[in-house]
This record gives structure tokens, sequence and C-alpha cells, in this order.
């Protein structure tokens, strides 16, 4: 007896739209991430894109789009100066901040109070950058405890300029952003399994090659991602520049040049034009950065077992 060939079932009459968006890759949990995505468009693509838009229409073009905004910028040494003004403030402090935070957040992790260490060490993050600034003005002003103290001991017979200049605003940026590079570099450090550190101390390997060949290899994705966010925030600074620095001498930083454009000279196209340079100098150094880091080792984290 003969069997009647096997034939496909047949496809339902109907087929619902969420099984039909599930076979794109739209299912449910795709969708919630939708009014982020809203959020994202309406808070940062969009104001990028006008203000991008805006800084090709400049003030005095009579309408007539070009790169007039961007010619001026990179015509005046004054103007354009601050990009590397930002640069000198911004990547030390970040290389500072990153080695003050790695010894300190190897250390912390094998503390038992690392709770209580880790709150008072991230205190200066709840005091904001104008309470800081005030604070500073306070202890390293010219007629402060820091100069007090030292000239009462003999040590300076004139007050150490520390406000008001360079080293003011380095300072400032050194207390608000190490609590974000300790807080970001103590969560991989405490990622790595202890087991690889006390097998290499086992085949003899000191503190000093237990770091080089062990724990800075496993840091290196850490490193590059803690270096990219708090030199974006170092960048981006503007209140310390003001409070405690020299906003119009060495401490012109390229947001203080957009501020003078937007809302001093109410050249708003102006603004805009500096503010995308000032993201894409951003882009750029985030880009190298990363790049370097792909030549560190990217492995696992975690021991386990073989």
């Amino acid at each position: 007896m003969e069997r009647a060939p096997l034939s496909a079932p047949a496809a339902p009459d109907h087929v619902s739209l969420s099984q039909r968006l599930a076979r794109r890759g739209l299912d449910v949990t795709t969708l919630l991430l939708m009014p982020a995505l809203l959020f994202v468009l309406a808070l940062f693509v969009y104001p990028a894109l006008y203000g991008f838009w805006l800084s090709l229409h400049p003030m005095n073009a009579n309408g007539v789009f070009g790169f007039g905004n961007y010619i001026a910028f990179f015509s005046d040494p004054y103007v354009y100066g601050t990009i590397f003004t930002t640069l000198e403030l911004a990547v030390p402090v970040t290389l500072v901040n990153i080695a003050l935070s790695v010894p300190i957040a190897l250390r912390v992790r094998h503390l038992r109070k690392q709770r209580l260490l880790t709150t008072i060490l991230i205190i200066p993050v709840t005091l904001g950058t104008v309470l800081t600034a005030q604070g500073m003005l306070n202890f390293y002003g010219p007629l402060g405890w820091f100069n007090r103290i030292l000239m009462t001991l003999h040590v300076i017979d004139a007050p150490v300029r520390l406000v008001h200049n360079f080293t003011g605003v380095f300072l400032s940026q050194i207390v608000s952003g190490f609590p974000f590079c300790f807080m970001l570099i103590l969560s991989y450090v405490s990622g790595i399994d202890p087991s690889l550190e006390q097998a290499a101390s086992m085949l003899g390997a000191g503190p000093a090659a237990r770091f080089r060949h062990i724990l800075l290899p496993l840091l290196g994705a850490g490193l590059a991602i803690t270096f990219c966010l708090a030199f974006v925030q170092a960048f981006s600074v503007f209140p310390s520049a003001v409070l405690v620095g020299s906003p119009s001498g060495p401490t012109r930083v390229i947001a203080i040049a957009a501020y003078h454009a937007a809302y001093e000279q109410y050249d708003y196209s102006m603004g805009s034009a500096i503010a995308i340079i000032m993201g894409l100098v951003q882009i750029i150094v985030v880009a190298i950065v990363m790049k370097a880091s792909a030549a560190l080792y990217r492995g696992p984290a975690a021991g386990g077992k073989g």
C-alpha cells in the first residue's frame, strides 16, 4: 500500500501583527527600547543636527549657506588656540586622575571597610563645581589657610598663587574628576579574579610583574573607557575655568569661546560652529584611544576551571 506524500503544513489564514514584527526582529522586548530611542533623538540627535545646520548659516552672510564660521574660527589664532588650551588641561587631568585611581582601587578592593572608604572618596561629587571652586578660593587663595600655614611655618615669604590661573583649574578638575575615575576603575578591578594574581605570585612574579602582565592587560579596555569618559568630562570644563581660572587668559577654553560667541556677541551660528568643532575634537581623541586599546588583551577577567 503506497503512502501519501508528505505535504507542508498549511499556513494559517491570519498572521498577527506581533508575529509579523517578530519575524523582522521587532518583538516586545525590542519595542521597549523605543521610548529611550525617541528620548535620544529628541534631546541629542535633533539638537546636534540643528546646531550643525545653524553653523552653516553665518550671521553676516545674509542667509547664504557655507562654511564661513569654520573658516573664521581657524583664521583667528586667539579663537582656535582654545582647542590646544583645552587639550593641555583635559589630557593631563585625565591621566593624573587615572594614575591616582588605579593604585587606590587596587588597595581598596582588599579592605574590609570598602564601602566606607568609597563613600569618603566620592564625597567631592556631591559638592558640585561651584561649591568646590568656592572652597578652593577660601583654602588656596592668597589669604587662605594653605598660604597662611606655609607662611606661619616660614616655608614661604609670600603667598603662592594657586587660583585664578591654570593651576587652579587643574586642581579643581582633579578634585571633581577623581571620584568618577575611581568608581569606574574600582568596578573593573573588582571583576578580576584574585586567583590569577595568586597563581602568578606562586610562580614567583612580584607585584610589578603581576601588575604589568596580568592586571594591566585585563584593565586595558576599562582604562580606555574610563579615559574617554573622564576626558569628555574634563574637555567640557566651563565653570571651573571661570571661577578659579583666568577666562580671558591661560584658561580660555573652547567652551568659553562658544559661550562668548553665542551669548555675548549673540552670534548663535558661530557658537554652534564652535560647539560642533568641540564635539569633533572629542570624537577624534576618543577614536584614537579606543583604537590604541585594541592592542591590549581583551579576554575574560575572571578565572574558571580548565
